[in-house]
């Protein structure tokens, strides 16, 4: 079975893992939803910002999460820090959509959400991208997967799984908003 809906798989399916399924992935957005709110004491001043492009879906869902069971809605947006990316020069690739905060962010704790923490270099495009609006009171990380091999000091502050890997393997996220269903798989690259 292709590792992507239309597209080209990132894995090869002779060494294609499931590392999390539909129900596991529920689970795991519970908890860190349920985890934000305990460490924020509540939702007030709280901004979802969803790195684009997986990390915006994950970021509503947790919001509607959070929405469920305190009653109160959650602001989520989404974030393209394409064109903060150091490695812009070597990569061919346009803004993978527009930057849509659902309000200031001057003062407010944002939690920044991606599906995969990798190297830390896409986290430190968007706390460079966020500077651009406004100073924010206080920046988290929630991430779906923690693959380990960080070149910057970056940490995330909710984990939904951390899954040691190779560098040489890859980490594919598939969420129903993109891809049409829900499953995390790792493997060896296709060639």
């Amino acid at each position: 079975m292709p590792a992507r809906v239309g597209m080209m798989a990132l894995v090869d399916d002779a060494t294609r893992r499931v590392l999390m399924t539909s129900d596991e992935i529920r689970r795991a957005l519970t908890r860190m939803a349920h985890e934000i709110v305990e460490r924020n004491a509540g939702v007030g001043g709280i901004v979802l910002v969803g790195i684009r492009t997986r990390g915006v879906p994950l970021a509503r869902r947790i919001g509607r999460l959070i929405a469920e069971y305190e009653g109160e809605p959650v602001a989520t947006g989404g974030l393209d820090v394409t064109l903060y990316r150091d490695d812009i020069a070597t990569r061919v690739k346009v803004p993978s959509g527009p930057t849509d905060l659902p309000s200031d962010v001057h003062a407010r704790t944002v939690v920044l959400v991606d599906d995969v923490l990798f190297t830390g270099r896409t986290v430190r495009a968007a706390m460079d991208a966020l500077r651009d609006y406004g100073r924010p009171r206080a920046i988290q990380l929630a991430v779906l997967i923690d693959r380990g091999h960080r070149e910057l000091p970056i940490r995330a502050d909710f984990v939904g799984k951390n899954v040691p890997t190779a560098r040489t393997e890859v980490v594919e996220v598939m969420l129903a908003e993109v891809d049409g269903r829900d499953e995390v798989i790792l493997g060896k690259p296709t060639r």
